[in-house]
């Protein structure tokens, strides 16, 4: 069983900064895809940015330049660095990891991340 535990989030003013973090325990293979999604109140959890294990990013367009994702293999680990954040990236952030081999995908608990104007 895989549990993904992220931290990071909280308040922060528009043009501000936060990273997050998500560590997974258990095992995800060698083959693996991270990423993280946020869903806003009244809408649809959506995609934020992916990374496989091979390296290969994934970013939605509306923060494409403002937020950089990386991985840590080693410790099974995936963050977000986000800047000059604005009122719109407000959401709960939900780090997710996706199995290939397997066909699985595991979520974590969400992160409140809040941009106040």
């Amino acid at each position: 069983q895989v549990q993904l535990v992220e931290s990071g989030g909280g308040l922060v003013q528009a043009g501000g900064s936060l990273r997050l973090s998500c560590a997974a325990s258990g095992s995800i293979g060698g083959i693996n895809v991270m990423g993280w999604y946020r869903q806003a109140p009244g809408k649809q959890r959506e995609l934020v940015a992916e990374l496989t294990s091979g390296g290969n990013r994934n970013y939605a367009d509306s923060v494409k330049g403002r937020f950089t994702i990386s991985r840590d293999n080693a410790k099974n680990s995936v963050y977000l660095q986000m800047n000059s954040l604005k009122p719109e990236d407000t959401a709960v952030y939900y780090c997710k990891t996706f199995l290939p081999l397997t066909g699985r995908t595991y979520w974590g608990q969400g992160t409140q991340v809040t941009v106040s104007s």
